[in-house]
Order: structure tokens, then C-alpha cells, then sequence
């Protein structure tokens, strides 16, 4: 079974597990804790994938790093996967957990990349006609590239929205190299 299908069960069973305990808001902080703690760290993410470093050294450095930081559950959840040699997986049950979080909670991630930083007003356009789309909260993520000359290209989920001016020239330019060789 690949990696990412055995994470899922992983972290489905951790959402169950957290809703039917009423720690889904506490575990899910704990999730994101982690995540953000291995990819601020990408030597504690080889240590915890290395399958050389015992499994208890392994629970240990991770009880040292997280301690009392995380709910009890969290703790011995990563504790259980951990001791049944699935560490190498850890990371990717987290984010996957975070994934099932948002599906769960109806929250949509929507990207933009914008030619220049975005206004409130425009901000708050944008993620109001997400919101209406999707029916779902709205969290944006936002980058800038000065490469589109001007507009956006919007990601909600698979669709994918290019107003970008550069995306517009290379339409133009395909056209023009169609018409001249036909």
C-alpha cells in the first residue's frame, strides 16, 4: 500500500479519534506544530524517517522536542505510530491530517500570485468570491511575481483562474505564430 494511502488512514483515524474525544481544535494545533517544527527542521525529519535510530530514541527525542506542548492524545498517538515502525510516515499522516481538518471543517486554501502586492479591498474581493463558489471558509495564500507584469493567477483547489498579463502576451504570441504559419 503507498505511503500516502496508509497516511490517510493514519490520520483519519486521529480525526475520528479527536472528534469523538472533543479535542479536534487541540490536536489540530498539535498537527500544526509538528508540521511546522519538521519543516522549519529538515535534519529532525531524517532523524524521525531514518529507520536506523532505534524507535525509542526516536520517542524520546520527539517527548523532548514537544513534551507538554502537545494534548496527551497527540502524544501518544505520534507515540503508537512511531512503535509500530511507521515513523517514516509521521510527517505525511500530519499534513494529511491538517488536509482532512479542512475538508472536514469546509475550509478552502486558495492561492494567488499577484504582479504586486494585494490591496485590502482586492483581498477581500477575491476571497468573498471564493467564499461564494465553495460555500467554504476561505483561507488565502499569497505570493508576488513581478514576472506577470500585471493581474493574477488564482488556485482554488484544481482550477486554476490566469488574468496575468504575461499568461495574455504568450496567448497573443501563440496566435500570431498559428496565423503566420498556416
Amino acid at each position: 500500500m503507498s505511503e500516502i494511502k496508509v497516511a490517510s488512514r493514519y490520520a483519519k483515524s486521529l480525526l475520528d479519534l479527536a472528534l469523538e474525544q472533543k479535542a479536534l481544535e487541540e490536536i489540530k494545533g498539535d498537527m500544526q506544530l509538528f508540521v511546522d517544527t519538521l519543516k522549519k527542521n529538515p535534519e529532525l525529519q531524517a532523524v524521525v524517517k531514518n529507520p536506523i535510530i532505534p524507535l525509542g530514541k526516536k520517542n524520546a527525542i520527539l517527548k523532548a522536542i514537544f513534551g507538554d506542548k502537545m494534548h496527551k492524545i497527540t502524544s501518544a498517538f505520534l507515540k503508537i505510530v512511531i512503535d509500530k515502525g511507521r515513523a517514516e510516515i509521521i510527517y505525511g499522516v500530519a499534513k494529511e491530517f491538517l488536509r482532512e481538518y479542512n475538508i472536514y471543517k469546509n475550509i478552502v486554501t486558495a492561492k494567488i500570485i499577484s504582479a504586486a502586492p494585494l490591496s485590502d479591498e482586492a483581498r477581500n474581493e477575491i476571497i468573498n468570491k471564493v467564499k461564494a463558489v465553495t460555500g467554504g471558509e476561505v483561507k488565502l495564500k499569497e505570493s508576488v511575481d513581478a514576472d506577470l507584469i500585471g493581474g493574477f493567477i488564482l488556485t482554488v483547489g484544481d482550477k486554476q483562474f490566469d488574468t496575468s498579463i504575461a499568461a495574455s502576451l504568450a496567448r497573443v504570441k501563440k496566435e500570431f505564430s498559428k496565423k503566420i504559419i498556416a
